[in-house]
């Protein structure tokens, strides 16, 4: 038995033994409207107080955010949503129709802006955004200078550019993924998703694996069900464009505090659409943010949230607030 799979079944057995992290500020909610759909929405705090917007990444949910809202000194109004086809929010097509559901990351942009013109129609907001919640956070706060007052970028790189020669693969990976769509897997247990969860982040203790475990899945008559709906692994079509998110992040005016965890994974991920990065060489993709810093976690990895949200709370706060 090799290291790896000790850890995991000690990790599986703490998850039997264990209690879910009970939170210090329970979060309240809700279901919006937003463009035709129900998104879920995660509120903490008094209506009264200093609002954040945190925005979660792919294949997470707004809780995600639960463990830095209890770590933060201050008292904050803290909107974290569910992004559509994910946690608790609506599909943007029922279920039973086979390569009809798509997703776009113009429509994250959308949503976002309709979200904010409802909980802060008057003021620009201060913007948290994990992974593809950064990505989608660095995109609209150059779209929408006006509408952010600062940002928070949690690990959102963005991809490697995607040149024109590798359009025709992509294309034909898409018609073959639109004609043959992937399941999510069933768990027989909330224990298992919890097991999931820590099999992806070996740092994530028992207790807060199976706190996410109940806002990550849904019990039904076969099993526990992950809340995400499976075309969002259908891969995009669209190459990303590095010069036209450029272009955007050019234009924010807010000051962007980027944060990445020194164990990070997300050059492993990147680095299968192309060459190995090189984190330092890829950092000067930022250069063209007219107020750009990096701040570096040590022990943590992606999920930088999850690993070290007391430190992350310390840094959000010193950022928007001084």
């Amino acid at each position: 038995m090799n290291s790896n799979q000790t850890t995991h079944q000690n990790s599986a057995q703490a998850v039997i033994s264990a209690t879910a992290y009970s939170p210090r500020r329970p979060a309240r909610s809700h279901l919006r409207s937003v463009r035709g759909i129900q998104i879920h929405v995660n509120e903490w705090g008094p209506m009264y107080a200093p609002l954040i917007v945190m925005v979660h990444g792919w294949m997470d949910v707004g809780a995600s955010f639960q463990f830095v809202v209890d770590a933060l000194q201050r008292e904050y109004r803290v909107i974290a949503p569910d992004w559509r086809g994910f946690g608790k929010s609506q599909w943007p097509v029922q279920q039973g129709v086979p390569g009809a559901r798509s997703y776009w990351f113009a429509d994250y942009l959308a949503d976002l802006d309709a979200l904010l013109d409802h909980y802060s129609p008057d003021a620009p907001v201060n913007l948290v955004g994990h992974s593809m919640g950064g990505n989608v956070a660095m995109m609209y706060a150059g779209v929408r200078p006006g509408r952010v007052a600062s940002v928070v970028n949690l690990e959102g790189f963005g991809m490697l550019d995607s040149g024109a020669d590798r359009a025709p693969k992509r294309y034909a990976t898409w018609l073959d993924a639109i004609k043959n769509p992937s399941e999510l897997r069933l768990h027989p247990s909330l224990e298992s998703v919890a097991q999931r969860l820590q099999k992806t982040n070996p740092r994530l203790p028992a207790n807060k694996a199976l706190f996410l475990a109940q806002h990550w899945s849904q019990a039904d008559d076969d099993g526990y069900r992950i809340l995400g709906d499976p075309a969002h692994k259908i891969p995009n079509p669209i190459g990303y464009r590095l010069a036209e998110a450029q272009a955007c992040w050019a234009c924010i005016t807010a000051p962007v505090l980027h944060v990445e965890a020194a164990q990070t994974e997300a050059g492993l991920w990147l680095s299968k659409a192309g060459e190995p990065v090189d984190f330092e060489a890829f950092r000067k993709r930022f250069e063209v943010v007219p107020d750009w810093r990096c701040e570096i976690v040590d022990d943590a990895g992606h999920m930088v949230h999850h690993d070290q949200p007391e430190v992350l709370a310390r840094l959000i706060e010193s950022h928007f607030f001084g």
